[in-house]
């Protein structure tokens, strides 16, 4: 497996890697349909620093995507493959989103976590940190958490980032 950025050509394809990896939870179509905007890569995301594709023999099986402000980054996307879940991708890219923010300024990670994907951010380091709203689903709230990823100061649950 390796990372590199999104490509024009595919963006559309890993749009619908996203779309088909959110459904993995039991949401229903109209629910996916909704989700769409936010989970779109787009011209802006081809050969973005903060935009990663993990591919596998020459096909995207995952992608991660992160936004800065400030000190403080944002966990804007990371899905695997369905038929890829389990397989490490997603902490390869959740450490790679992790080391690229620090690497970029910032001191905390924040992550709007699909309640399905709780466990999996709590295992990475994330701690829980209150709520935010969903951009996509009017009402809906998503658990919020946070990694901090200071050089060598641990979180809560004793994980130290790894560092560029």
């Amino acid at each position: 497996m390796r990372f590199r950025s999104p490509r024009l050509e595919e963006l559309a394809e890993l749009t619908e890697l996203c779309l088909r990896s959110k459904a993995v939870w039991g949401y229903d179509e109209d629910f996916i349909e909704a989700c769409r905007p936010e989970l779109t890569l787009t011209d802006a995301d081809v050969g973005s620093p903060l935009a990663q594709v993990a591919e596998d023999s020459g096909h995207p099986v995952g992608v991660a995507q992160i936004s800065l402000a400030g000190n403080v980054a944002y966990l804007e996307k990371l899905f695997v493959a369905p038929g890829r879940i389990r397989a490490r991708i997603g902490e390869a890219l959740f450490r790679w989103a992790a080391t690229t923010a620090r690497s970029h300024g910032a001191g905390t990670l924040i992550i709007e976590s699909d309640p399905d994907a709780l466990d999996f951010y709590r295992r990475m380091g994330a701690i829980d940190d209150g709520t935010a709203p969903s951009g996509a689903i009017p009402g809906r709230v998503l658990p919020r958490l946070t990694l901090t990823l200071y050089p060598g100061e641990p979180n809560g649950n004793g994980y130290t980032p790894a560092h560029a």
